[in-house]
């Protein structure tokens, strides 16, 4: 089952008793600063959690995997995530 926001604003609401429109600018509040983040080009790196990071990727050839006609890939930005040492762990228990 995926995690969703809604569920991130219920769990947020339950473990702080906070109310739910409360809970719900705080999740909103942290997703738009590590988007913004994200989106001028910095990594977010939360402790015991994980990194995200921007990549650059070049232009590239490339195939339509349908046509199999040949095509350019234009130069584009990725994040990428890398989960830290104690998450590796503890998912691997």
């Amino acid at each position: 089952m995926t995690l969703t926001k809604d569920d991130l604003v219920r769990a947020v609401t339950q473990e702080n008793l906070y109310p739910l429109y409360q809970s719900t600018k705080i999740v909103e509040t942290l997703l738009e600063i590590i988007k913004s983040r994200l989106s001028s080009g910095e990594d977010v790196l939360i402790s015991s959690f994980g990194k995200f990071c921007v990549r650059e990727k070049l232009e590239r050839c490339g195939r339509n995997p349908a046509t199999g006609e040949n095509m350019k890939l234009v130069a584009r930005r990725v994040v990428t995530f890398k989960c830290s040492g104690k998450l590796r762990e503890q998912i691997n228990l």
